[in-house]
């Protein structure tokens, strides 16, 4: 498991606070891996999902940091996100 995939999930089980999601989403991190997000909580994984997002390393990075806006990302073609849409949203208000 790469480095950040290792703190991705670490960092989503920590936000989720064990709670799940319904649902399922795949953050596909361009060139390092796939997190998975489900009822389970965040786990590495390439299984297919409800929701899949896609960003480089760095920007999602940056969505764990804090420090670029999930919404702001996705308008500038930062986070491309295929699947289901309300999902995703409600993903956002873990990130954010």
């Amino acid at each position: 498991m790469s480095d950040i995939i290792a703190s991705a999930v670490k960092a989503l089980n920590t936000r989720l606070d064990g709670e799940g999601l319904d649902g399922s989403v795949r953050f596909v991190i361009e060139d390092a891996g796939s997190v998975r997000i489900d009822e389970n909580g965040a786990t590495e994984s390439e299984a297919e999902a409800d929701c899949t997002m896609t960003a480089s390393a760095d920007t999602f990075q940056g969505i764990l940091d804090g420090e670029v806006s999930p919404t702001a990302a996705f308008m500038s073609g930062k986070l491309k996100v295929d699947g289901d849409m309300g999902l995703a949203m409600k993903l956002g208000n873990v990130l954010a």
